[in-house]
Order: C-alpha cells, then sequence, then structure tokens
C-alpha cells in the first residue's frame, strides 16, 4: 500500500519535487577554511606544474615568496581598513590618502624616535584622515566618493608640505625623508634551513612547496606578524563580539539599528578611526620594513586602491582579502624577478588554473560557465605561445591588471553591506 504525501506537508521529503516527484538534491555545503584550503592546494599545484613545464623555478622561490610577503603586507593592511569602514557603511576611497598620511607619520617619528614609534605615528596620522572622512560623510552627509577623492589629494598634499618644511632641511631632499631606522627580521631555525636544503634537492611539487613555505618563514619582521595577526583579530572582533554585531548592523541597516539603542554614529566613527589607523599602518610598512630607504614622494603608488580591489575580491571577509593581497603581492613580487619572463609564464598559470575550473563546472553540470571557462583558458594559452615574453612597458601594471581580472571573474559573485554608501541621519526611524 502507497500513501502520497502533499507538497505542502511539513513531513515531506525537502528534496521532493511538486507532487512527490523527487526534485534535485542539494549537497552540503563545503565549510570556509575547507574551501580556502582547496584553493592553496590547487594554486600550488598549477604553480608547480607551471614551473616544471616552464623550467622557472622562479615561481616557487623562497626569495619570491619572500618579496610576496613584504609586497603584499602594505595591500592587506589597506584592505583590512576598507573592510572596517565598509562594514560599518561608510565607502572608503580615501584608503590611498591615509596611507600616503602614515608613511610620512612613520618616517618622522621614526627618525627622532625609532622603528616602534614610526608604527604609532602612522596610526594615529592615518587615524586623522579616518576621522575627517567620518566628519564629511557621516555628520555632513557628504557623499563618500567625494570625500574619499578629497582624502587623497589633501594627503598628497599635506606631506608634500610637512616634507619640505621638515625633511628638507635635514635630508636636503622636499621629496625624501633621511634614513630611518627598520624593524629587525626573523627567521624560524633551524626550520628556514632544513627547507632551504629541500628546495635545493630540485623535485617536483615538494621543492615548490618547502620554497614557499621558507619564503613564509624567512626574513620576517614584527610588522608583518602583527599584519597577518589582524586578520584573525579583525574576524573575531567583526564577527564574534556584541561590538562587531553593532558595527555590522549600521552597514547593514542602520534605521533599524538605531530602533533597537545602537548609537550608529559612535560606531561609524569608530569604524572610521580603526580603518585609517589601518591604512595609516599600511603606509609604515613602505618605510619601516627591510629594503625600504623611508619616506619618499609618490611612494604609495596606487596600494591603496589596490587594497580596496582585495577587500572587494575578499566578498568583504578577512580570509577572502586576505587571498586576495597574497594575489596582488605576488604579481608584484615576479616583477621584480626576471619579470619579462615570469609574469609572462602566469600566463600559462592561469590557463591550467582555468581549465581546472572548467572541470569542476563540467561536473555540476553548469554547461555554459564551462564552455567560457574553456574559451578563456585557450585565449590565454594562445597569447601565451605566441608571445615569448612580455613587454617591459607592462610589468610595472601587472598588478593593477590582475586586480581588473580577478574583479571581473569575481563580480557575480560579490555581496557588499546592504547600506554601503546610504546616507544616514539620526531619527530617520521615527
Amino acid at each position: 500500500m502507497t500513501t502520497s504525501v502533499s507538497p505542502l506537508s511539513g513531513d515531506a521529503n525537502p528534496s521532493a519535487g511538486p507532487l512527490g516527484r523527487p526534485g534535485p538534491t542539494r549537497g552540503r555545503r563545503v565549510p570556509a577554511w575547507a574551501s580556502a584550503a582547496l584553493w592553496v592546494a590547487a594554486i600550488i599545484v598549477v604553480l608547480s606544474t607551471t614551473s616544471y613545464l616552464t623550467g622557472l623555478t622562479q615561481l616557487t622561490a623562497s626569495g619570491t615568496i619572500e618579496s610576496t610577503v613584504r609586497l603584499a603586507l602594505p595591500i592587506l593592511l589597506a584592505a583590512l581598513g576598507g573592510l572596517w569602514a565598509e562594514r560599518a557603511g561608510v565607502i572608503n576611497i580615501g584608503l590611498e590618502g591615509m596611507m600616503v598620511l602614515g608613511t610620512w607619520g612613520a618616517a618622522w617619528a621614526g627618525f627622532h624616535w625609532g622603528p616602534w614609534a614610526g608604527l604609532v605615528a602612522a596610526a594615529v596620522f592615518g587615524a586623522l584622515g579616518g576621522a575627517l572622512h567620518a566628519l564629511a560623510t557621516v555628520t555632513f552627509g557628504v557623499n563618500h566618493i567625494v570625500s574619499g577623492v578629497a582624502i587623497n589629494l589633501l594627503g598628497l598634499g599635506v606631506t608634500k608640505y610637512l616634507s619640505t618644511l621638515i625633511f628638507a632641511p635635514i635630508s636636503n631632499n622636499p621629496r625624501a625623508s633621511p634614513p630611518v631606522d627598520k624593524f629587525e627580521t626573523y627567521s624560524a631555525q633551524p626550520l628556514s634551513d632544513w627547507l632551504g636544503e629541500l628546495e635545493a634537492m630540485d623535485r617536483v611539487f615538494l621543492s615548490d612547496v618547502a620554497g614557499i613555505l621558507r619564503g613564509l618563514v624567512t626574513g620576517v619582521s614584527p610588522l608583518v606578524m602583527l599584519g597577518v595577526l589582524l586578520v584573525p583579530v579583525s574576524y573575531l572582533v567583526l564577527w564574534r563580539s556584541r561590538f562587531g554585531l553593532r558595527l555590522r548592523s549600521c552597514g547593514e541597516n542602520p534605521v533599524a539599528a538605531e530602533s533597537l539603542g545602537v548609537n550608529v554614529y559612535l560606531y561609524k566613527y569608530s569604524a572610521m578611526l580603526m580603518s585609517g589607523a589601518l591604512a595609516g599602518i599600511g603606509g609604515a610598512a613602505l618605510v619601516l620594513n627591510p629594503g625600504q630607504p623611508g619616506y619618499a614622494e609618490n611612494q604609495v603608488n596606487g596600494r591603496g586602491f589596490i587594497g580596496l580591489a582585495a577587500m572587494i575580491f575578499g566578498n568583504w571577509r578577512p580570509t577572502g582579502l586576505l587571498g586576495g593581497s597574497a594575489l596582488f603581492g605576488y604579481a608584484d613580487g615576479l616583477r621584480l624577478r626576471q619579470g619579462e619572463i615570469t609574469v609572462h609564464a602566469l600566463l600559462y598559470g592561469a590557463a591550467l588554473l582555468i581549465i581546472g575550473i572548467a572541470v569542476v563546472q563540467l561536473l555540476r553540470r553548469r554547461w555554459i560557465v564551462a564552455a567560457a571557462s574553456m574559451i578563456g583558458a585557450g585565449v590565454l594559452y594562445a597569447l601565451y605561445w605566441s608571445t615569448e615574453e612580455l613587454p617591459r612597458e607592462l610589468l610595472a601594471y601587472a598588478p593593477h591588471l590582475v586586480t581588473l581580472l580577478v574583479l571581473a571573474f569575481a563580480a557575480q559573485k560579490l555581496r557588499p553591506p546592504a547600506a554601503n554608501g546610504v546616507t544616514y541621519r539620526r531619527g530617520e526611524g521615527d
């Protein structure tokens, strides 16, 4: 005897379709940490394969990874600054200007009192930029984009004036500071030496992984440790605390947050102060890390905007923006090491990665996406096969081109805070 179950019944099988017919079953969602681990493993495999097939060991060399960490750090800190601001509903185009203010503050205090004082001064100078942006957008309701552009221009003008006034008599150069003391670097010994031996063995995949790991634990400064630590700290504060819940509610629905007793203005100002401080510390990374001469005019060079792109690529999540920052830093690091050849090899690696994505889409029966991925992979491979190296003129813009390509690829899956950039006035819900 068979029994029929109404599709409106609470006892119906959730996988059943209308009229009791079996419907499509939903697979269990992969945890975020597992998805991130799979992506990391896939990228390492692609880089190892590309390195083996092209003969370019620089793709996974420890020196390349060390450069990646150093170059990704200011982008990561700028991205974290953008995350704090936009989760509270404030678009922060002014990250670039806040980083510029941070570079000058780090050089000024670092020259007089050492790198730790420079780090604090950079955070204070950046926070001042964040407070000014909050005053314009939160209190006076100025358009967020207009205010951010003004902050960028103001940062350039103020630092140029201060540099001419204070640094020029000391360094005889109004565009640069005198040499500034740097943070010391540390390596995890004897692990670093052991990984170096594995890397020197030139074994497929094993040496590649050893080179990547050695680059992550060699020549690390306290500023790098701080930047990496700020990623889980930001996650815990924004997603695992009452303060973070209230702050994020201001970015999703400030009227509803106000109706529940949240002081929206206070949380937006707090977020902007933190955003500016993080961007300022990102500027300090360009001054206080080893290998940097000190403050120099135009040394930020668009990293604030790339940090904003990394935050968007990461879908306004700390772990996602960490991956985006690493990607942009890696593209910049390759540019410094046999740039024309190594960056050209990324075309081959990108083609392999996209083919893997196409295979996954085929298994999921997403025919159109799979076909588009295969066409894209074919275009990249044809470009790689038809050229020997990239023009030198394009190398300086490699991180920016990677930014555009990544954002175009990830645009359909982005979900910004609902009230991001919306002008809020106290009492609107009354």
